[in-house]
């Protein structure tokens, strides 16, 4: 039973660890990022096991037809959260290769571009991607829990010890929080950034026979010419 979440963490060689590396930095994290950490850890378990008995049940009617390659990787999680990224977003199309498609199509193109990953189970992938858009049409709507119940799993080990940990970006699970998370980013508390000091000299003092006043220079130069 175990199996049905490891899998995620099996490969093969170097080269599906560098591809699972990058699809976790670009896919995992941008997801986090929209729903915070904790409902992004439970979503991960939530979809490699969807993923992993929906695998299971197709499997035996795939081998009728063709060989069919073994589920290891972060490859099905990835496609699922790519499902309901893009069944849930409000832009209709998007840009690929310089063409513009429906937003809803990206996951079935980039469905056949990850089929020439080395190792990488199409099954497998087309499961992940469908756990994920099922999801997003709300199909599993009990997989979804209010914001408050995350927010008190923010302060629950072990995600309060995540969020001590120096150097890891931990998203927090309310949508208010996260918001203020983000324009901290954007807009900067004063004092943030360094600023430069201008000091500003007071002119100089004027000598003292320029303070006099002009009627007294007078006198003495009228004195002085008398002296003369």
């Amino acid at each position: 039973v175990h199996r049905l979440i490891t899998y995620i963490f099996v490969y093969e060689d170097l080269i599906s660890l560098t591809c699972g590396a990058i699809i976790i930095w670009y896919f995992a994290s941008s997801f986090e990022k929209n729903v915070g950490t904790v409902k992004h850890c439970f979503l991960t378990l939530s979809f490699a096991v969807l993923s992993a008995l929906l695998y299971l049940l197709l499997e035996p009617v795939v081998l009728r037809v063709s060989e069919v390659e073994e589920a290891k990787g972060f490859m099905p999680v990835a496609f699922a959260m790519l499902g309901v990224s893009t069944t849930r977003s409000r832009m209709k199309r998007t840009l690929v290769l310089g063409v513009r498609v429906p937003a809803v199509l990206v996951p079935w193109f980039m469905l056949c571009v990850a089929w020439f990953i080395p190792h990488s189970s199409l099954l497998s992938n087309l499961c992940g991607l469908l756990a994920g858009e099922a999801y997003g049409l709300g199909y599993c709507f009990c997989l979804d829990f209010p914001e408050s119940v995350g927010s008190k799993l923010d302060q629950v080990f072990p995600f309060s010890l995540l969020k001590r940990i120096p150097g890891l970006k931990y998203i927090p699970g309310s949508l208010a929080e996260r918001r203020a998370f983000d324009s901290s980013k954007t807009n900067p508390a004063p004092g943030t950034y360094p600023t430069q000091s201008y000091y500003c000299s007071s002119p100089p003092a004027l000598p003292a026979f320029q303070m006099q006043h002009p009627s007294a220079q007078c006198q003495g130069f009228q004195h002085s010419c008398a002296l003369g």
